[in-house]
């Protein structure tokens, strides 16, 4: 069975997990208190008790301030997620994980098994238990492929946990608790997509940790952060795409967009990295795709500040992650104005073979042509060249500067030495290139420079989960096969019926494997008289459990009784007593799917019954499941193929 790593190891990251579900307790602890007094706030009308409780409030308020502001800061620790060479890379933003409470489902699982199945419940305590440990061990995975192969195993888990024990109707009555990513307030629903979702960001959460540990000073350390980077999208893109109506903030649509953006710009700045890396020639146009990939970096990390800085996401999210994100977009415009200086200070003067090429890369470089003379005299000019890459160097140190004043305003990026390290490197080299070229005759007015058009060469790619990567088998399959015994069908209790073989057999005709249906039963025949009907399914012969059995096995069994007979037990779906071949059509439903159409309304109204409904999560996944499912779950083949009287 799978492992969580010891949530007691005390490394630094468990302590970071400690500390934050520490602080999550708190949180929830004064939360409570505030919905108290603002309770007593409203009820009450003498002026003495108000006075009282709106001195109690705001303290609550300021105390909540400051656990948030404690929790902000151990989000940002990202040092600790961070690689441990000795190589300068630009931190990367991960994401801390959801905590969750325990959770006990021995009971309400044993009571729909005896109530809806009909089966001895103690018999399935092995089945629960593996449950719950492997929920308890999906806590706490660890930062490598297997953590995310337990999540996944658990995710995929769900799947069978909704369609045996969650129907449509009415939900088990325990509550998932799940607290907030960013700022620890807890949430808890009875909806499964609750549980789902949460695993789901958790598996998002865990590839940026991933991604932020890779060595990027290596090529193979790149490629798989980049890989990590598109794997946490495609996460927080898959649940943006199929939930709704999320009780907690960090899995708000405009939550999830603003990750999606985030990690997207992270991609694109490993991609400029791997290009710096591997830049082996220095030549005009690989300075020129330089520059416009710095761009292109530049572009995607302004629409991440950008989307931080809407109203429903600026107070959420930490301040250090905004910071960061701002001045990683000055930085990179930064870059991407020092290396257009480069390419036109220290390349040669284009040959006129080289010319035409040079123009044709030039004219789509800048977002607006720069002033001044035509392209080709502008490139065969050192001095015009030496003039627009001072405008370039000018612009980059502009840019430098206000990246440095952004990175002094946030007191946790201070402390990040790397970046201080970083910023102050770039800032110092652009200005040494600028004294460098510039002359003490210089009496023209340098000029704007225009900005670089942004382009990459490797576009970042969203990787939706692949859930399939992972092989799981359904815990409750002794349960039988969900095509019938599922949360959503409903049957009559199991009868037993004995049956004599007639002259002519037993008088009815079997169809289909697992669990295998009486198609048809003859009018006067041994199994009329014993009450058998057709759409029965025969869940065992002579005692011998056959609600897996294949059709032959059944044929079998049947075939070898004497004359003392046979013992059959059926069962009868509700709902199914007058299958209809009208009816077969309209009913080619997922079978065992257990999920909630498409259509957002309609589920939200079968939802609506249960009790959290204002905080519902519907979970809306469009089913794929084959056509072969006729008529509520019967595996429908052609009559008379694999059907025979018996």
């Amino acid at each position: 069975s799978q492992q969580g790593c010891d949530p007691f190891a005390q490394t630094q990251r468990s302590k970071l997990q400690h500390r934050r579900a520490r602080i999550n307790q708190q949180i929830n602890k004064e939360m409570r208190m505030r919905a108290g007094a603002e309770n007593l706030f409203r009820a009450t009308s003498n002026h003495k008790v108000k006075e009282t409780v709106a001195l109690e409030l705001s303290y609550v308020n300021s105390n909540l301030q400051l656990l948030k502001e404690e929790l902000e800061e151990l989000n940002s620790s990202m040092d600790v997620y961070q690689n441990d060479s000795e190589s300068i890379s630009v931190p990367m933003i991960p994401l801390g994980l959801k905590e969750t409470k325990e959770l006990d489902l021995l009971v309400p699982l044993k009571d729909f098994i005896s109530e809806h199945y009909g089966e001895e419940s103690v018999l399935f305590e092995k089945e629960i238990k593996e449950f719950m440990e492997l929920r308890q061990a999906m806590r706490t995975p660890s930062r490598n492929e297997a953590g995310l192969e337990l999540l996944m195993e658990y995710y995929n888990q769900l799947y069978f946990l909704d369609s045996r024990f969650f129907p449509p109707t009415k939900t088990l009555g325990v509550f998932f608790h799940w607290y907030d990513s960013l700022t620890g307030v807890p949430s808890h629903q009875r909806a499964l997509a609750f549980e789902k979702g949460s695993v789901l960001f958790n598996l998002g959460a865990l590839h940026t940790q991933i991604g932020a540990r890779q060595d990027r000073a290596s090529l193979p350390g790149l490629n798989q952060a980049i890989d990590a980077f598109q794997k946490a999208a495609g996460a927080f893109n898959y649940l943006k795409e199929n939930f709704s109506n999320a009780p907690s903030l960090d899995m708000s649509a405009a939550s999830l967009t603003m990750l999606v953006r985030l990690m997207v710009a992270q991609v694109q700045e490993c991609v400029f990295e791997k290009m710096t890396l591997l830049r082996a020639q220095n030549d005009f146009l690989s300075r020129l795709q330089l520059a416009q990939e710095a761009a292109k970096v530049e572009d995607v990390y302004s629409l991440v500040h950008q989307t931080m800085s809407q109203p429903h996401v600026k107070d959420y999210v930490p301040f250090s992650w905004t910071a960061m994100v701002h001045v990683k977009s000055e930085h990179f415009k930064a870059l991407s104005h020092y290396f257009a200086a480069i390419a036109l200070c220290d390349c040669p003067a284009p040959s006129d073979a080289e010319l035409l090429e040079q123009e044709k890369a030039f004219l789509q470089f800048h977002v607006t042509m720069p002033e001044g003379p035509t392209l080709g005299v502008l490139l065969q000019d050192p001095e015009e060249r030496r003039k627009l890459g001072k405008a370039h160097l000018k612009k980059a140190i502009m840019k430098h500067e206000e990246a440095m004043r952004i990175h002094g305003l946030c007191k946790i990026l201070r402390k990040m030495d790397i970046l201080q390290e970083v910023l102050s490197f770039a800032h110092k080299r652009s200005l040494s290139k600028y004294s460098e070229i510039d002359h003490e005759e210089d009496f023209f007015e340098t000029g704007e420079a225009p900005d670089i058009h942004p382009k990459t060469h490797q576009k970042p790619e969203i990787k939706s989960p692949n859930f399939s990567q992972v092989k799981v088998t359904d815990l409750f399959h002794r349960l039988g096969p969900l095509s019938v015994f599922s949360a959503k069908n409903k049957w009559y209790p199991a009868r037993r019926v004995h049956l004599m073989r007639g002259e002519n057999g037993f008088g009815f005709t079997l169809r289909g494997d697992s669990p295998v249906l009486i198609a048809g039963v003859i009018p006067g025949g041994c199994a009329a008289e014993a009450g058998l009907k057709e759409g029965d399914y025969i869940v065992s012969v002579n005692g011998k459990d056959c609600k897996w059995s294949k059709h032959a096995e059944v044929v079998q069994l049947l075939k070898s009784t004497g004359k003392e007979g046979v013992d059959i037990g059926v069962i009868t779906l509700q709902g199914s007593e007058c299958p209809k071949a009208v009816d077969r059509k309209a009913a080619v439903m997922s079978s065992g799917s257990g999920v909630l159409k498409s259509d957002k309304e309609n589920s939200r109204k079968s939802l609506m019954n249960s009790k959290s409904a204002s905080t519902l999560l519907v979970w809306s996944k469009k089913s794929k499941r084959s056509k072969k499912s006729a008529y509520s779950g019967v595996p429908f083949t052609a009559v008379g193929d694999n059907e025979a009287m018996y």
